[in-house]
């Protein structure tokens, strides 16, 4: 199990288009991804889920992976995040 942490830098937060491309991008991969902060994770790959937690510019947000695509799953998640705005913490 991996697990990364990234605090959200756009102005507008976690809004529907980055959410709707993250999870896109975490359904590719058999590992199960979870997203979300110390007080609700959610499911990566369920754009309902993820827009629940409301995640706001300044919030930090933890992702799981566990699986045996997990290392490709991480490094492809890393590099989308880094190009939308989303800093490593």
């Amino acid at each position: 199990m991996q697990e990364i942490k990234y605090r959200i830098d756009d102005e507008m937060g976690l809004h529907a288009r980055p959410a709707g491309l993250l999870v896109k991008l975490a359904a590719k991969y058999k590992s199960d991804i979870q997203l979300g902060t110390p007080a609700k994770m959610v499911n990566a790959k369920r754009i309902i889920g993820v827009m629940a937690l409301t995640l706001k510019q300044g919030n930090e947000m933890t992702m799981t992976f566990n699986g045996e695509d997990e290392d490709e799953a991480v490094s492809a998640v890393k590099t989308f995040l880094e190009e939308n705005q989303f800093s490593p913490v």
